[in-house]
C-alpha cells in the first residue's frame, strides 16, 4: 500500500488533536492518571480512533485510502505509518499532560491489541518491527560465513 501525502496529513492532524486533549502541564498536579492511549483502526470504515484507559473517546477522524482496505499486511502498514508520524512529533507527544510512563497502542475493530506504537518515558523507547526485519537471514548468513573460515 502506497501511503498517500493526504494520509500522512490525516494521521498527523490526528495525533495533534490527541495532544490538544492533554496539554503540556504548568505542574505536576495537573497530569493525568492514564496509562495507554488506543488508537484503533477500521479496515473496513477507514475510521482512525483514539481511546483513554476508561474507552471513553478522545478524538477520531476518517482516513480515505483506509476505507474499504483488503491488503493482507494493512495493520503492518498501518502500525510503521503511525509509528512514524509519532516519532516526528515526539516532541509534542513526550510532553502530553499525562504521567510517565505512558504509551500508544494500536488495536483493531474487536479491541485486539496489534502492538506498541510509541512509549514515552524519559529511559526507555520501543523499537518497531521495522528495525528488526530480517534480522533471522542476516544471523544466518553471518553464522555461514563464520562456519566457512
Amino acid at each position: 500500500m502506497e501511503t498517500l501525502e493526504q494520509t500522512i496529513m490525516q494521521v498527523e492532524r490526528f495525533i495533534r488533536k490527541v495532544a490538544q486533549k492533554f496539554p503540556a502541564p504548568e505542574t505536576d498536579d495537573e497530569t493525568s492518571q492514564m496509562t495507554d492511549i488506543h488508537v484503533r483502526v477500521s479496515q473496513d470504515s477507514g475510521e482512525l480512533l483514539a481511546f483513554d484507559d476508561d474507552d471513553n473517546e478522545i478524538t477520531r477522524c476518517v482516513v480515505e485510502q483506509w476505507i474499504e482496505n483488503k491488503d493482507e499486511d494493512f495493520y503492518d502498514e498501518v502500525a510503521k505509518l503511525l509509528r512514524d508520524v509519532l516519532r516526528k512529533q515526539a516532541d509534542i507527544i513526550d510532553h502530553l499532560g499525562i504521567l510517565k510512563p505512558y504509551s500508544f497502542v494500536l488495536e483493531d475493530d474487536d479491541k485486539e491489541h496489534i502492538g506498541e506504537l510509541y512509549l514515552a518515558d524519559d529511559d526507555t523507547i520501543i523499537v518497531g518491527g521495522d528495525l528488526m526485519e530480517n534480522l533471522d537471514n542476516d544471523l544466518d548468513n553471518f553464522l555461514n560465513d563464520l562456519l566457512k573460515e
